[in-house]
């Protein structure tokens, strides 16, 4: 029997049959695996989400009432961005943006209700599809990069740039942040033959995001793999264990540091390397450069509690705003400017509030948390308010949060039931 945690306690759900529970965890694949194909309008992401929606509220999906602060935050701020937005919806483009975020609101819950049940499957065959997915966007943009595909270095780059199948190469960069961590915590922690499969996928993703010549994705790939490495040291139940995850650490960054300094022989690379490496941007410095704008619009934007409106930042700045909290302002008036950073910051907390819970996904959910909460910093530098990735770890975080609350009350309530170790 499983069970489900509500605002009083726990209720019993009916178990799905085989056939079904096959089919969800399936579509849970395909939800994970279409989101790396983004270059198209609507994407392949969009299509299957909605189709794994119908599908799964027509199998049982419920709404739990621990989802009621989260579908009330998404509410609110959309409500801030439609409000703001109402004497600009003749504006094709900002009619779509907000379309597009009360899309996001929805696979936000879609994914916090998928993963709070079944949830060891379902985040396995999550993370199956995220990592096929990058593959397949890691290949593309290393190809278009080398000119390995014909025809494909104008359609799979941008701006010299690794782009694989996605619009911008900081996006394509972030995006495979996470599929990278979980191919990681596979090589430290997995049999020989399975680990190093997933050694040559960590390669090659990696070396898609430094072709990407992101900055926030190249400081996010280390600092989220530091933090959910030192995670797992901390979670380990055995000696050995750790020991493993700390000297394949120290080999995988020694093998890194060697494969960086290869590539850099190659004089394209090692020019835009050091052209992105550089602190030193045209568009960061200045009155009017990405941390003037920060301060000139947090300024702008005590005064306007209506906001400007969705996409109306560019008119009165050379550039966009370049930070999702203070573009949740402009955007939606205080009443989004307020409701964005509580929805995030209250899932970070409770994030951490989780993290040493032991139930039998948790290396996913240390996974997950630390590409999350990596976002939610470089949030400060770039606009990843309509990122698909972001929201689907938001999402997933509830879910687990919602999971682990009744696997501790069943356990509790069934001790025989507990499990004796962490995966």
């Amino acid at each position: 029997m499983a069970y489900a945690a509500t605002a009083g306690g726990l209720t019993a759900a009916a178990p799905a049959a085989p056939g079904v529970l096959a089919l969800q965890r399936a579509l849970v694949w395909l939800v994970g695996a279409s989101g790396a194909i983004v270059f198209i309008e609507p994407s392949p992401y969009e299509i299957v989400t909605l189709l794994a929606t119908v599908a799964f509220f027509a199998t049982g999906l419920r709404l739990k009432l621990a989802f009621m602060p989260l579908v009330g935050l998404l509410f609110l701020l959309n409500l801030g961005y439609t409000i703001s937005a109402i004497p600009l919806l003749d504006r094709s483009e900002v009619a779509n943006w907000i379309a597009t975020s009360w899309y996001m609101a929805v696979t936000v819950v879609f994914f916090a209700m998928v993963a709070s049940e079944d949830t060891a499957a379902r985040l396995d065959m999550l993370r199956r599809g995220l990592v096929a997915g990058a593959m397949v966007a890691s290949l593309a943009g290393i190809g278009g990069y080398f000119h390995l595909v014909p025809g494909g270095h104008d359609l799979l780059t941008l701006y010299e740039r690794a782009r694989g199948t996605f619009k911008d190469p900081n996006v394509f960069g972030a995006f495979l942040i996470l599929p990278a961590l979980l191919v990681l915590q596979s090589v430290v922690s997995d049999p020989f033959g399975k680990a190093l499969r997933n050694a040559i996928a960590f390669a090659v993703i990696a070396l898609a995001i430094l072709l990407a010549f992101s900055r926030a994705a190249w400081g996010g790939l280390v600092l989220t793999a530091a933090f959910m490495l030192a995670l797992m040291v901390l979670t380990s139940q055995s000696r050995a264990q750790r020991a493993r995850i700390v000297t394949i650490t120290v080999v995988a960054a020694i093998l890194g540091a060697m494969l960086i300094a290869v590539l850099l022989s190659f004089d394209s690379i090692a020019e835009m390397f050091k052209q992105r490496a550089s602190f030193d941007q045209s568009y960061d410095e200045g009155r009017f450069g990405r941390f003037g704008r920060h301060i000139l619009g947090a300024d702008m934007a005590l005064d306007l509690p209506f906001g400007i409106g969705p996409l109306q930042f560019h008119r009165y700045f050379p550039e966009d705003t370049h930070n999702s909290y203070l573009n949740a302002f402009m955007s939606g008036g205080w009443l989004s400017g307020v409701c964005y950073p509580a929805l995030v910051f209250t899932t970070v907390v409770m994030g951490f509030r989780h993290l040493l819970v032991r139930v039998p996904w948790q290396r996913c959910y240390l996974a997950i948390f630390a590409a999350f909460l990596g976002t939610v910093g470089e949030s400060f530098i770039i606009d990843t308010d309509h990122w698909r990735h972001f929201w689907m770890m938001l999402g997933a975080m509830w879910g687990m949060i919602a999971a682990a609350q009744a696997h501790k009350a069943s356990t509790s309530s069934y001790p025989s039931q507990a499990p004796t170790s962490p995966p």
